[in-house]
């Protein structure tokens, strides 16, 4: 029997029905919130109190998995000196390694789940650059749920990156840090 892959989706510039309406359209039961901070304060309808009532609302569960797949770990050696996130040293830290075994579970019991961040493009979240890389290495599937609701897989995304040409190496060129700058720069010890 196969399984359905791994999907993902940003909220973005969605509103709250719209993404509902997204998620219904692609049968996920459940919801799983990768974002470090769950809270919004542009979108409030997808902090996590609030999501999770609309979910439930719409027959979806919502489980938190910030702590060990969110984009912004809470462990400082995942940072480099730019302060920027280390995607490679992430990927060999317990807590990502046991968030992604929970992921590997559910996709084992065929479970229909998504994991969600706050940025609606998927070649812009750790999503794609962190996650997916990561579930694929494992061989299980991932389609993004891109900003226009479209399924798009991972070499989609890849190739969205690369100005819309496929990539000849894969996630190999994936960047492997985070675009922006979550912590102060390192600052060097003078001898």
């Amino acid at each position: 029997m196969s399984h359905p892959p791994i999907f993902t989706i940003g909220y973005g510039a969605r509103e709250i029905d719209g993404f509902l309406a997204a998620l219904q359209r692609y049968e996920i039961a459940y919801l799983l919130d990768v974002r470090s901070r769950p809270f919004s304060r542009y979108k409030p309808d997808f902090s996590q109190d609030a999501l999770e009532a609309h979910l439930r609302r719409a027959g979806i569960r919502y489980v938190f998995m910030g702590d060990t797949l969110g984009g912004r770990p809470a462990d400082p050696t995942c940072y480099d000196a730019d302060g920027k996130v280390d995607y490679e040293r992430v990927m060999t830290r317990d807590f990502y390694r046991r968030g992604l075994d929970r992921v590997t579970n559910a996709h084992a019991q065929g479970r229909r789940v998504a994991l969600m961040c706050s940025e609606g493009k998927p070649e812009q979240c750790h999503r794609s650059k962190l996650i997916a890389k990561s579930l694929q290495s494992r061989g299980i599937p991932v389609s993004h749920i891109d900003e226009n609701d479209d399924l798009i897989d991972q070499s989609a995304v890849v190739a969205r990156l690369h100005g819309g040409q496929p990539s000849l190496f894969g996630d190999e060129l994936l960047p492997t840090g985070s675009r922006k700058r979550y912590r102060p720069p390192v600052e060097e010890e003078e001898e």
